[in-house]
């Protein structure tokens, strides 16, 4: 291969840049798509991190709402819970 100059390149020299540019081209499909699943397994990995936090803050929200309802059971007074004369009941 002659340059502009006159002077040639070493045919050795040409070959291996020359297999070099058909490596990097060759391997882009590769690459890409290894990214694409990288991406895929870290949206995958937030989704089920999602869900378990999700989970987490609807089991503290249930315990509050049953601990509330004992409570709220257990502060009845036991004569409320008895039928006066009338058949009503009193609620205090």
């Amino acid at each position: 291969m002659a340059l502009e100059d006159g002077t040639t390149v070493n045919p050795q020299i040409t070959d291996a840049i020359t297999q070099t540019n058909v490596k990097v081209v060759a391997e882009a499909p590769a690459m890409a798509l290894g990214s694409l699943y990288q991406a895929m397994a870290n949206s995958i990995a937030m989704a089920a991190a999602n869900a378990v936090f999700s989970q987490q803050q609807a089991n503290v929200t249930h315990q509050a709402a049953t601990t509330m309802g004992v409570a709220k059971l257990l502060s009845i007074p036991i004569t409320a819970l008895t039928a006066d004369e009338g058949g009503e009941k009193e609620a205090t």
